[in-house]
C-alpha cells in the first residue's frame, strides 16, 4: 500500500477496555486499519479476539477508549447503526438463518439496502459463490460446512460494507475447504473489499494479510506486516508449531 493512502485509517480502535462481569477481557487493545488492508488478529483461543471484534459492532461497550470509523467517533453506536455506516460482520459459527433458504438468507443480509438493490446484490453473490447460487432454494441448514461459510461470508457482504469483518471463517472446516475460503478472501481482497480477519490458523491469515496483531490474554503483544511476523521465530513457535 502506498503511504499516500495512510493519511486516516478506516478503523481505528484505540485503548478499548472490555469487561465479562469482573473479567477484564480486553487490556487497552489499539490497532487500526486502512482502506484496501487485510489486517488480521492472530492469537490463541481465548485470547480476546473474538470480544474485540464485538466490542467494535456494538455488540459490547468498552469501558474505556473508544472506536473510530472514518474519522467518526462510533464507540456508543448500537449495533444494528453500525451495519448502516458499512461495518459488516461475518461471526464465528457462521450463524446463517438454519431454516431459511440461501436466497432468504442473502435478502436477510441485505435489509438495510433499497428494495431495487437486493436482487442486483444477490445476483452478484451468486456469481461470486457459484455454488451458492446452486444451492439457492436449497435450506441452509443442510448445506455443508463450506457452503454454510461461503453463504455466511455473501450474507455480510449483501450491506455493501466498507469493510468486512470475518471471525474464524476455517473454523471446522477440512483443509481443502479451509484453502478455498481464503482464496476466496484473497480474491475479495483483489476485489477491492477492505478486511479485518481474526483466524486461529496463523499460518493461512498471515499469508494472506497486509499486516498482523499478536492479541495473547487481552494485551497486544506483537504488530507488524504480515510476511515478517509469518517468518518470526516467536510467531512460529507459539502459534505455527515450528
Amino acid at each position: 500500500m502506498s503511504e499516500g493512502k495512510r493519511t486516516q485509517p478506516l478503523l481505528s480502535v484505540n485503548d478499548i477496555h472490555v469487561y465479562y462481569g469482573a473479567i477484564h477481557a480486553i487490556k487497552g487493545v489499539s490497532f487500526e486499519v486502512y482502506q484496501d488492508e487485510i489486517v488480521t488478529l492472530i492469537g490463541a483461543n481465548g485470547a480476546g479476539k473474538s470480544t474485540t471484534l464485538n466490542t467494535i459492532t456494538g455488540l459490547l461497550r468498552p469501558k474505556q477508549g473508544s472506536i473510530t470509523l472514518k474519522g467518526e467517533n462510533v464507540t456508543t453506536l448500537p449495533s444494528h447503526k453500525m451495519i448502516s455506516r458499512g461495518i459488516a460482520l461475518c461471526p464465528e459459527g457462521r450463524r446463517i438463518f438454519q431454516q431459511m433458504t440461501v436466497r432468504e438468507n442473502l435478502e436477510m443480509g441485505g435489509y438495510t439496502r433499497q428494495a431495487g438493490e437486493i436482487a442486483a446484490s444477490i445476483e452478484e453473490m451468486f456469481t461470486r459463490f457459484p455454488r451458492l447460487k446452486e444451492r439457492e432454494k436449497q435450506i441452509a441448514g443442510t448445506l455443508s460446512g463450506g457452503e454454510q461459510q461461503m453463504l455466511a461470508m455473501a450474507r455480510a457482504l449483501m450491506s455493501k460494507p466498507n469493510l468486512l469483518m470475518l471471525d474464524e471463517p476455517s473454523m471446522g472446516l477440512a483443509p481443502i475447504l479451509v484453502e478455498q475460503i481464503f482464496s476466496i478472501i484473497q480474491e475479495l481482497h483483489g476485489a477491492g473489499v477492505t478486511i479485518l480477519l481474526v483466524e486461529q490458523n496463523a499460518q493461512m491469515a498471515l499469508s494472506v494479510a497486509d499486516r498482523a496483531y499478536v492479541l495473547e490474554t487481552g494485551h497486544i503483544t506483537m504488530e507488524g506486516k504480515a510476511d515478517e511476523l509469518l517468518h518470526n521465530d516467536d510467531v512460529r513457535r507459539a502459534y505455527l508449531g515450528s
